[in-house]
């Protein structure tokens, strides 16, 4: 089991000076870590032919160099590269190193070229949490020789070259098969690159007094199960139409009908009492034959869009929407309505343009980009985003106010607090025109049954994330079609 604070690098070293402070020699912690980080090698490659161990000169190291001890100690065969000189370490690290040298551990300096055991598991001991920019030097070259050794992979804490507050990798980074954390959850491990570089997260507490644990932190791990537990209780059974809310989705301009079919059967799925969709008359006829439940309106302009504005309680805006004329027309009249609002795809392209929408911050919406919409939202480039996602979906939530969901490997829900909650489910699959549409309108549709503009959008992207996990699981993240998730939707809204 995970905790669910997550916390960044500096956070995580005040936790660790604070259970240091109430008793627990630094020392005594690292002995933990090694022994937590070897128990979780021996769990996923049980007998390892041999260990080889990359260590550098901090804290990280030293737990690698005790890691190598316990080793040697149980009979398995085990190196240690160092990437600084052993007798310059300091502290703990020092004291680690001695003592595995006297548990008869070979300790040798690093060269590039090295030649590296054919077998066994390694370990990246080399940089740890405090790592800041790109590796450099011999620990770049080691990270190399690491990820072209053929051979599984432990990271202690971090993967080597990973930011723990970013998770974006500027340089050469680990790639790990399973990543061992300690004291908490490093933000950086879930976002951005780090999916493609943790490999399994595990976690260990180290003995630690839970009460020193129980810190604010201003970033949640979402839990789908608590949040269905919280968001969706039983219906009554007196229960009608009524009580759900009605969802209109706004979009689906020449050639883009499928857009706002999907938004509107992902609303419908989702549970709303009512779904209608405003759309071009093209497009009516083909909804209708997808999926009869659902209202489906002809409009060929803001004029006519509006009389049709007086029944839903929540509007998505923006699935199949286009920037030309018609989709700047749907959008104007949709944020004049009062109603809330569901931006997406072009409708927050329009929103940037800064013309169309009169009031460009509000409490009563939920925007959801993706880096690149986020990018032009902001007015910088997608891979400013990308390095530092969690200031980005804040720096979008002070400017244009109410709740942002920004897209991507660990996306992110950032609240009117600023609070940050990250969702660590879905899969390459989705990479793939359409889920956007998706879940734009699962997120109108909770929004629509009464939850808060917060809960619906953390619940809806954990709901999204599971139903493509359902789906990829059945055939595979490869040929994933947004389409995929709308049959897994109703059995995760009945938990």
């Amino acid at each position: 089991m995970l905790p669910d604070s997550l916390h960044t690098a500096e956070q995580t070293r005040a936790l660790d000076a604070a259970i240091i402070a109430a008793g627990t020699p630094g020392i005594v912690l690292m002995k933990r870590a090694a022994r937590a980080a070897l128990d979780v090698l021996l769990a996923h490659w049980p007998e390892p032919a041999a260990i080889t161990v990359f260590c550098g000169g901090g804290n990280n190291g030293g737990d690698g160099y005790l890691l190598a001890a316990l080793a040697a100690e149980r009979g398995i065969a085990v190196q240690v590269f160092a990437l600084a000189e052993p007798d310059t370490l300091s502290g703990d690290a020092r004291r680690a190193c001695e003592y595995a040298r006297q548990a008869g551990v070979p300790v040798e300096p690093w060269q590039p070229g090295a030649v590296l055991p054919a077998t066994g598991v390694i370990v990246d001991a080399l940089l740890g949490t405090g790592s800041h920019g790109a590796p450099r030097g011999a620990f770049a070259a080691a990270i190399d020789s690491i990820n072209s050794s053929g051979l599984p992979v432990l990271a202690i804490d971090i993967p080597s070259g990973l930011c723990a507050n970013t998770g974006c990798a500027p340089g050469t980074a680990v790639c790990a098969g399973v990543t061992v954390t300690f004291i908490a959850l490093k933000r950086g491990l879930f976002t951005a690159d780090a999916p493609d570089l943790t490999g399994a997260i595990e976690y260990a507490s180290l003995d630690a007094d839970p009460a020193l644990l129980q810190t604010d932190s201003d970033c949640e791990l979402l839990d789908l199960a608590s949040l269905q537990a919280s968001c969706l209780p039983p219906r009554p059974r007196t229960a009608h139409k009524g009580l759900f809310g009605h969802v209109m989705v706004i979009g689906g301009d020449h050639g883009m009908g499928g857009a706002v079919a999907m938004a509107a059967e992902a609303a419908a799925r989702s549970g709303s009492g009512l779904t209608s969709a405003a759309t071009r008359p093209e497009h009516v006829a083909a909804i209708l034959a997808r999926r009869p439940e659902i209202m489906v309106s002809g409009v060929t302009s803001g004029q006519a869009l509006e009389p049709l504005l007086a029944r839903p309680s929540v509007l998505v805006v923006g699935p199949g929407l286009g920037r030309r004329a018609w989709g700047e027309q749907m959008l104007q009249q949709a944020t004049l309505c009062g109603l809330p609002l569901v931006l997406d795809a072009d409708a927050l392209n329009i929103l940037a343009d800064g013309r169309v929408v009169r009031e460009a911050r509000r409490e009563q919406w939920i925007l959801t980009p993706h880096p690149a919409e986020a990018a032009r939202l902001l007015g910088c480039s997608t891979a400013e985003i990308q390095a530092d996602r969690f200031a980005a979906v804040q720096a979008l939530q002070q400017r244009y106010g109410g709740v942002i969901v920004l897209k991507g490997a660990g996306t992110l829900v950032c609240g009117p607090d600023g609070s940050i909650d990250l969702c660590a489910g879905g899969n390459p699959g989705m990479a793939s025109g359409g889920m956007g549409d998706v879940l734009a309108g699962l997120v109108g549709g909770l929004w629509a049954q009464g939850l808060n503009a917060s809960d619906a959008a953390r619940l809806g992207v954990c709901l999204h994330a599971e139903a493509a996990d359902m789906a990829a699981a059945e055939n595979g993240e490869r040929g994933l079609l947004a389409g995929d998730l709308l049959a897994q939707l109703q059995p995760l809204v009945n938990p």
